[in-house]
């Protein structure tokens, strides 16, 4: 059975940084790619960065030059390194591979 669980998330004042982690078990982590959303209410899922099985990432425009996308497959965990935070960013922010999603973990930017 696969369980995905994130973590990392908190308040966070503007300009500064977090780094969350998703954890994926029961899975074949190292085959798949792993792709990071935000949720905020009222608006369509973002997909914000994407991590591929062999290491390459893609973002989002909005996030370009701020988060940074890695992954270990020796702990089976990804990372989003999140730097120069503002409010905007504001959301839950959960991992995604083929087998699912964990739930989120909350990030809220704030003076």
């Amino acid at each position: 059975q696969v369980h995905i669980v994130e973590s990392g998330g908190g308040l966070v004042q503007p300009g500064g940084s977090l780094t969350l982690s998703c954890l994926v078990s029961g899975s074949d982590f190292r085959f798949y790619g792993i792709v990071w959303y935000r949720q905020v209410p009222g608006k369509r899922d973002e997909m914000v960065a994407t991590v591929t099985a062999g290491g390459g990432t893609v973002y989002a425009e909005s996030v370009k030059g701020r988060f940074t996308a890695s992954r270990d497959n020796e702990k089976n965990m990804a990372y989003l390194q999140m730097n120069s935070l503002s409010p905007e960013d504001t959301a839950l922010y959960y991992c995604q591979n083929v087998d699912g999603r964990g739930p989120g973990t909350q990030v809220t930017v704030s003076s």
